[in-house]
């Protein structure tokens, strides 16, 4: 059901996109424009891509308890974040299971910023809102462009008012960028280097027209979801709620732990639940190369020697490196590098290995297919 609408969906349209697909938290998506999606990955692994991704959300939150409010909400120790820096955090649930995945951005000693997917994130913050000395509301205004590939960086630094080496991963300042008044921060999700804008809905075109002229001469291209896809499951990148089909994954089961503060002292929702899980983890996070030239099915049975051993989470095709990739949960007996598996699915059986993740390590093959 679509609510929400990116004022960029002109040039969408332009490129080719009938924003006819799945929404994602209401918004139509430009899921592919007029052209091969295997093209725009390789531009985003050898030069740059933009892609619109206003459809997440972000939630502002302030008044003098929200860094109380938000170390309740989030397992890591929101305490230790800086202004103007930022961390990933594993929102669980009071059984300790993964409910979102969410980005805390601390603008100031009582301003955050939650950047967040479908899961229970708002749900989850207006219940700890109840008579505490904060307020909070999702901004339907701001409009968000991810800059990712090696020349990424390049193309930003004559047209922006900071010196982008002095910005660390995780890290954001307020600027300009071709007259335009923006939040840039470093980061992404394409496993490539890449700066994610924040802008205002009336600037988001001419932003967005900004950067395709300036980028052109380096090779940037406009880059659909599906395009996005491809890219985030190379690099091993997980997505809520598909990579958790489970309903009750836990972080310690997907290689979260690291979105989580072991050590923390104050409470949490689901703490108790979360760190009595840790050790027992059902199934593992894992990567499997299948021999096919084509994508395997999401929610396809994985088997060793006959014996129920997991299931695919997410798949694709991947051109630029010539697999057939998978992301899986194994069980925790199966998970050694090397394994043989066969992955079945409506369209048959699959022959498979299971592989480290991230498939794709830009500086190991940066090289294999040109431009740096």
């Amino acid at each position: 059901m679509t609510s929400r609408q990116s004022v960029l969906n002109v040039r969408h349209r332009e490129l080719g996109s009938k924003l006819d697909g799945d929404t994602w938290n209401g918004m139509q998506i430009p899921w592919h424009y007029g052209r091969d999606s295997q093209d725009e990955v390789v531009s985003v692994r050898t030069a740059a891509g933009l892609y619109d991704i206003s459809a997440l959300n972000i939630v502002r939150v302030s008044g003098k308890d929200a860094a109380d409010v938000i170390d309740r909400l989030v397992p890591i120790d929101v305490r230790r974040l800086r202004p103007g820096t930022a961390r990933l955090a594993a929102l669980v649930n009071e059984n300790g299971a993964i409910s979102d995945d969410l980005m805390v951005i601390r603008d100031g000693e009582n301003a955050f910023r939650l950047s967040h997917g479908s899961g229970a994130t708002q749900q989850q913050l207006a219940a700890l809102c109840a008579g505490r000395d904060v307020s909070w509301e999702q901004d339907f205004d701001v409009h968000m462009l991810s800059l990712q590939g090696p020349r990424a960086a390049s193309i930003l630094a004559p047209h922006i008012g900071i010196d982008l080496a002095s910005l660390p991963y995780f890290e954001h300042r307020e600027t300009t960028l071709c007259g335009l008044k923006v939040t840039v921060s470093r980061g992404g999700y394409s496993g490539e280097e890449g700066f994610e804008l924040a802008c205002a809905s009336a600037d988001a075109v001419a932003l967005w027209d900004a950067l395709l002229e300036v980028g052109k001469p380096l090779g940037l291209i406009p880059c659909s979801w599906d395009s996005l896809d491809v890219a985030r499951i190379e690099a091993g990148l997980l997505f809520f709620p598909f990579d958790m089909p489970e309903g009750d994954t836990t972080p310690w089961e997907v290689n979260l732990g690291w979105a989580v503060d072991a050590d923390k002292a104050g409470d949490y929702i689901g703490k108790a639940a979360l760190l009595a899980a840790r050790g027992k983890e059902r199934v593992v996070q894992a990567g499997v190369a299948v021999r096919d030239e084509v994508a395997v099915e999401g929610g396809a049975r994985i088997l060793v020697d006959g014996k129920e051993a997991g299931v695919v989470t997410s798949a694709t095709f991947s051109r630029y490196l010539m697999q057939s990739l998978a992301l899986v949960h194994l069980k925790p007996e199966y998970k050694a590098l090397g394994t043989r598996v066969e992955i079945r699915d409506s369209r048959g059986t699959h022959a498979g290995v299971v592989v480290r993740t991230p498939f794709y390590d830009p500086q190991r093959l940066r090289g294999r297919v040109g431009a740096g």
